[in-house]
């Protein structure tokens, strides 16, 4: 039995070995293929790898090509217009009004700006494709050659406009002569009360009462800008303190103004209303009020109006739909404080005549550079802006009064009416087709002009608004259009085609940006 017993524990002994070697051994295979699938796995996860990077590197060639292509593209057509500005150089032009004028040195310089822009895209090819490097180089070119175009198509306006006032000197010089044998005649021209008139009935001049309101609102803001000399003159350090702290929270809400919320707009508003109140608000960290100043207040009106101009000028020339949210706040200041919408009209009015609309006169004796003040342009270092960026900058400043004078603060008295509303669009219209077009500014600034105010007047005055627009387009279109160059064409299609869209239509659109009842919820 012992025998017995003793083989049974040894054959479960060996029965046990067998079956952990077998485990053992299973294990072990297991570990085997585990490693081999892992292996495996890492070879497919490199070879993806180097496909993907090998995908990515020809994308980016692609890209890089088509990049390049796009550039040698953007290089030739660079080129082309160069070439063609280069071609209205002319060193033997002649204007039928004047003698020979001295063109050389613009075209010695338009050949040398075509001679480096030719250079410039050889070696570019030569190098295979050109960077953006040389894209930025020779579009500088391009720029330069435009300014050269406007530089002389100036100097040639300048020209026709001394030779067109000398010539009217003269002509006053004979009619005077013979003013003696006229008196019985009726056929001499009458000074209207309108202003000097054509024999077309177009005013040269602004109406007198127009004028009389645009110098009234020049006077007032003399009058508060001297009201805080103190302030602005000071040189001590409190005061320099507060005047900065008092300008900063005036105008870096106003930069903050967006179309993302109406509840944000609604914030902004009650910062400024709160600060023209008198007030304390928040501003970089510390509490600010106009009463610490005696001439707080008028210094705070003065830099918002100023700001809000200048937002008109910049943010609305540069992104268009601006207008609405900004002309919300205005409109809802001005409601509040008309001391603001005054000192605003009058820092319009000096930045962008045509907003009255004034064009100011040469003067015998002014400066060219002085002229060009005048009439709104940038003069810096003697260097007048080009009209492009002219164009760009006045758009926006009647896009934003015309924004204004159609929007009202939701939130403000809906009882009063607007402070300056439908009616002064209505009138600056009227006033702006009863005076002879510019050329180029005119186009521009009336399709700005009823692009964005055009569907609001279009409720407002029905049949009267559609009978000015026939008129536009039947009377003062063509007007437009014999004085507009080839050069300054584009204002003038975009024009035409908004009127003809319009009337085709029997509607004007809302214009984009417009702040619907929805936003105010946001």
């Amino acid at each position: 039995q012992r025998q017995e017993q003793q083989e049974q524990m040894v054959r479960a002994v060996y029965d046990l070995a067998s079956e952990q070697l077998k485990r053992f051994d299973e294990l072990k295979e297991l570990k085997r293929h585990q490693e081999f699938q892992d292996l495996q796995e890492v070879l497919n996860l490199k070879l993806r790898e180097a496909q993907q990077q090998r995908q990515r590197q020809e994308e980016l060639e692609r890209l890089r090509k088509e990049e390049g292509q796009e550039r040698l593209r953007r290089l030739y057509s660079i080129q082309e217009e160069v070439l063609q500005l280069n071609q209205q150089i002319d060193p033997n032009y002649r204007h039928k009004d004047l003698p020979k004028i001295d063109l050389s040195a613009y075209s010695s310089r338009g050949n040398q700006i075509c001679g480096l822009v030719s250079g410039l895209i050889r070696t570019a090819s030569e190098r295979g494709f050109p960077t953006q490097v040389d894209v930025a180089n020779i579009e500088r070119a391009l720029q330069e050659m435009r300014g050269l175009i406007s530089s002389m198509q100036q100097e040639i306006a300048a020209a026709v406009e001394e030779k067109k006032r000398r010539d009217e000197e003269s002509r006053k010089q004979q009619e005077l002569q013979k003013k003696s044998q006229m008196k019985a005649q009726n056929g001499a021209p009458a000074q209207l009360p309108g202003g000097k008139q054509t024999k077309e009935g177009h005013q040269v001049k602004t109406d007198k009462s127009i004028m009389r309101w645009y110098q009234e609102l020049q006077d007032a803001a003399n009058r508060c800008a001297a009201s805080f000399s103190a302030i602005s003159n000071c040189k001590d350090s409190e005061v320099k303190k507060t005047k900065m702290d008092l300008q900063k929270a005036a105008t870096i809400p106003v930069s903050q103004i967006s179309s993302i919320a109406g509840s944000q707009l609604r914030e902004i508003f009650d910062r400024i209303n709160n600060l023209l109140s008198g007030k304390s608000v928040r501003s970089g960290g510390q509490n600010v009020s106009v009463t610490q100043h005696p001439q707080g207040l008028d210094f705070v009106y003065y830099k918002l109006a100023e700001k809000f101009v200048s937002q008109g000028e910049e943010e609305v020339a540069s992104h268009r739909e601006a207008a609405f949210p900004i002309a919300a706040v205005a409109s809802g200041i001005w409601e509040i404080h008309p001391q603001f919408g005054d000192l605003f009209l009058a820092h319009l009015h000096k930045k962008c005549p045509y907003s009255v609309p004034f064009y100011p006169a040469f003067k015998e004796g002014t400066s060219m550079e002085e002229y060009k003040r005048m009439l709104g342009y940038q003069v810096k270092d003697s260097k007048i802006e080009e009209q492009d960026h002219f164009l760009k900058r006045m758009s926006g400043m009647i896009r934003l009064y015309a924004a204004i004078i159609q929007f009202r603060w939701p939130y403000g008295n809906r009882q009063g009416t607007h402070p300056h509303g439908l009616s002064y669009g209505w009138r600056w219209l009227a006033h702006m087709l009863n005076m002879e077009p510019l050329a180029d500014v005119t186009a521009t600034l009336l399709f700005d002009f009823l692009e964005v105010c055009g569907n609001a007047l279009m409720k407002q005055y029905q049949v009267q608004f559609w009978k000015m627009i026939l008129l536009i387009r039947e009377d003062y279109f063509p007007r437009i259009e014999a004085i507009t160059s080839s050069g300054q064409m584009g204002s003038l299609i975009r024009f035409k085609q908004f009127l003809e869209e319009c009337l085709q239509k029997k509607e004007i659109p809302l214009p984009k940006g417009f702040l619907q009842s929805s936003f105010w919820r946001s």
